[in-house]
């Protein structure tokens, strides 16, 4: 800093009238505390009376800090027209104005600011960095009180407060300020620190700071916060769209005033990744948001696709995989400026500053999903090398989250896809009528093993399955495949419920026996087995570790059905007991899957009763009884998939059913083939009449001829005409091809070529052989018609 005499003007009186920059700066008096006072006001001692007779000598002064210093003075006498004496002018040639110490030169010379204040915050000293971050020199500054020399401010009240805490206490202080200066174009952080000095009687007569820019020491916490924050903040949800607007919150506004994320098609559709083009590429957005509200400035709509010239920074940060930075001036950031511009006019008002903007490539496992892209309009600093290492590890992070969300989604696609590949379409109405619902739930754990069936059985009699097996995912929807096909198998053997389930549980045994070394899903899933026949109207089920279903009688209240529901498949060695009971026609039974019911925060036995209430209300039909049910039992989000098959019954009367007990004599055949035959003209089929001669007439003549006592034959009318005849031997018929010089075996070939299908059943007391020939008559009238 220059130096220059100090200067002042005394008049004949003793008081000061004028003074000059130099005095102010010696003293760190300002001229409006000293002019118009008494001259002696500034003096620590009387002046000496050499120094008066002289005009000239050492002088003791009080400076404004109130240090003691000793300065030269020299008096020269202002004279006035009549040659007297009207005032002097005293002139002090300070001993600092020689050469300055090492000391001064480091103060005034380093790199951070440093400045002095006195015990009442006025300023004493500045070095030249301080000068220049508060753009004022440093003469401006001397003898001022601080609040005087800045605006207004949350952290220049905490600047004075930590000043006087220092002269309050005697003790330094060290904080940090996040504040701009009029000379730097953006907001800085300081690391200040602030201690006492004290003379060498150790009275604290100062206070002297050191403010040091730690701005990239504080951004980079920042970024490092950003990155901490990303872990828990994005990702919380296995949805690539909830995913990439999380990534979008996260960046507004702390790192840009706009934010963008555009993926590739693919990662929202099935198909395997392609090669990244070489040329334009076509990104979709699926999240933006910005510091303004509606995010005006965007120029693609969500959902709409744009596409990317191969020079914008997208496309290069796809090509490169690497971040790439845009300026302003540069002429590809003006042409994509200009390109928005001229998309969404409406928007251009808020793209008002645009000065920088980073696209980062969203890469995961070394394949590419998409970019994200940032823009800095309001923020004054531009995208720097720290800030694309950043954003490469912000986007890899949330990159892996995507995927995540990608492959979930497609694994969950495909398991829905494979599970209702499985489950049954369209369910005969035969029997029963039926309707049926199945709900994958909503669980990030995925697609459970959920499955019903309805399945036709011979004697105009129907099976009905629901299961449940254990987990979620591809793996529990093909275990549930293997499941329904191995009870359609098993079913088309016509077991009673409780064989079946037995076979069914020996199969699981023997696949988790098999060696593999791999859990076998199958293990602990459940089924619930039942069979209906609307001739007897008998119901008879049986259950593997399943829920119970509920029965509700015509005009009466749903109950469950009392049953043992036995261990789940594959625990081996314990038994199924098959329960019966008998129901009227209109009778409704309900088969379910535990997620019906059962909820972490549901009680199962009130979920039942609520199920068993909406059961019994009236409904218009069937299919609006479901959906009651659904409504009235189901919780807002599943955790489970739930499946609910509902069944009605039919009943098949006296007079569509006709049966004959046949004595073991081969003279009656002809008998019983004209019986039928009278039959079937009361029922009005008399164009089946040759087909069901010949189809009596074959299996009556067998069971007499390789069967046992007793023999019975029944015809039963219903959709299709069924002819059964049962014998008292359990041994089952099967086809063979006859040569040309056999006497027999082709019976039951001529029976099976005639007849839409055939087969066998084993019942307590032997087997029975049944054909079934399809009717052309329209659909049966009810019983009430």
């Amino acid at each position: 800093m220059e130096r220059v005499a100090a200067t002042a003007i005394i008049d004949a009186l003793g008081r000061v009238t004028g003074w000059s920059a130099g005095a102010r700066a010696f003293t760190g008096y300002r001229a409006e505390e000293v002019v118009g006072k008494p001259a002696t006001g500034l003096l620590a001692e009387q002046v000496p009376a050499e120094a008066l007779a002289g005009r000239s000598g050492t002088v003791a002064v009080r400076r404004a800090d109130g240090r003691r210093t000793e300065i030269a003075l020299t008096a020269c006498p202002v004279l006035g027209s009549d040659g007297g004496t009207t005032g002097y002018v005293i002139t002090a040639d300070p001993p600092f104005q020689a050469a300055p110490t090492l000391a001064d030169q480091a103060f005034q010379q380093a790199s951070m600011s440093m400045s002095v204040f006195d015990v009442r915050q006025r300023q004493l000293r500045s070095n030249d960095a301080a000068c220049h971050v508060m753009g004022i020199p440093e003469e401006a500054l001397l003898g001022r009180f601080f609040p005087d020399t800045v605006e207004q401010a949350p952290h220049s009240e905490g600047f004075l407060r930590h000043l006087r805490q220092v002269v309050e206490t005697g003790r330094p202080v060290r904080y940090e300020s996040f504040t701009g200066s009029p000379t730097l174009n953006r907001e800085h952080a300081w690391s200040i620190e602030m201690w006492p000095l004290r003379d060498p009687a150790g009275e604290l007569t100062a206070v002297a700071l050191a403010a040091f820019d730690s701005t990239d020491q504080y951004l980079a916490r920042l970024r490092l916060a950003l990155l901490n924050e990303a872990a828990t903040s994005i990702g919380t949800t296995l949805d690539v769209v909830r995913t990439a607007e999380e990534l979008v919150e996260l960046l507004v506004p702390r790192y840009a005033d706009f934010a963008s994320v555009d993926l590739l098609d693919w990662v929202l559709g099935a198909e395997e990744p392609p090669t990244v083009p070489e040329g334009d590429i076509s990104l979709r957005r699926v999240a933006h948001g910005s510091a303004n509200e509606g995010t005006p400035e965007a120029a693609v709509r969500l959902g709409d696709a744009e596409v990317h010239p191969a020079a914008s920074p997208p496309a290069r940060a796809l090509r490169e995989r690497r971040a790439v930075v845009g300026q302003a001036g540069e002429p590809e950031f003006r042409r994509w400026v200009d390109e928005r511009n001229a998309r969404a006019p409406e928007g251009r008002p808020y793209r008002e500053g645009v000065h920088s903007m980073i696209a980062v490539p969203l890469q995961a496992r070394g394949v590419l999903l998409g970019a994200v892209v940032g823009v800095r309009m309001r923020h004054p600093d531009a995208y720097v090398t720290d800030d694309t290492v950043f954003a490469e590890e912000l986007a890899s992070r949330a990159a892996v989250c995507i995927d995540n969300a990608r492959r979930f989604a497609r694994e969950r696609s495909t398991a829905l896809a494979l599970q209702h590949s499985l489950l049954p379409r369209g369910l005969p109405q035969v029997a029963v009528e039926v309707a049926h619902r199945y709900l994958p739930s909503g669980s990030l754990a995925g697609i459970g093993g959920d499955w019903f069936d309805v399945i036709p059985l011979s004697g105009s009699r129907v099976g009905l399955v629901v299961g449940d097996v254990v987990g979620h995912g591809i793996r529990s929807s093909a275990t549930m495949g293997r499941l329904r096909t191995a009870v359609r198998t098993l079913a088309d053997v016509d077991l009673p419920p409780d064989e079946l389930l037995t076979h069914l549980d020996d199969l699981v045994t023997h696949l988790a026996a098999d060696g593999s070394g791999e859990e076998v899903a199958e293990l602990g899933a459940t089924c619930l087995y039942a069979v209906y026949d609307p001739v007897s109207r008998r119901l008879s089920l049986a259950a593997a570790g399943h829920l119970a279903p509920a029965v509700v009688l015509p005009g009466g209240e749903a109950e469950l059905i009392p049953m043992t529901a036995g261990p789940p498949l594959g625990v081996g060695g314990l038994p199924f007991e098959a329960t019966e009971l008998e129901l009227p026609e209109g009778a409704v039974v309900a088969l379910y899957t535990d997620g019906l019911v059962e909820d972490r925060d549901r009680d199962v036995d009130r979920a039942t009763e609520e199920m068993c209430r909406a059961l019994s209300a009236p409904a218009g039909s069937l299919e609006d009884l479901t959906d009651n049910v659904l409504k009235a039992v189901m919780p807002e989000q599943p955790s489970d998939d739930v499946a609910l098959l509902l069944a009605r019954t039919r009943a098949l009367g006296a007079d569509r059913v006709a049966t004959w007990d046949v004595p073991p004599d081969p003279a009656e055949v002809a008998h019983f083939r004209q019986a039928a035959i009278e039959q079937l003209t009361r029922w009005g089929l008399d164009e089946a009449a040759f087909v069901t001669e010949l189809v009596v007439s074959e299996l009556v003549t067998n069971a007499i001829r390789y069967g046992e006592p007793p023999i019975q034959l029944r015809l039963i009318r219903d959709r299709a005409l069924i002819c059964e005849v049962s014998d008292g031997s359990s041994t089952s018929p099967h086809l063979r091809r006859a040569h040309a010089y056999d006497e027999g075996g082709r019976g039951l070939l001529l029976v099976a070529q005639l007849t839409q299908r055939w087969g066998s059943r084993q019942t307590g007391g032997g087997k029975t052989i049944w054909a079934e020939q399809p009717l052309t008559e329209g659909p049966l009238p009810t019983a009430d018609e």
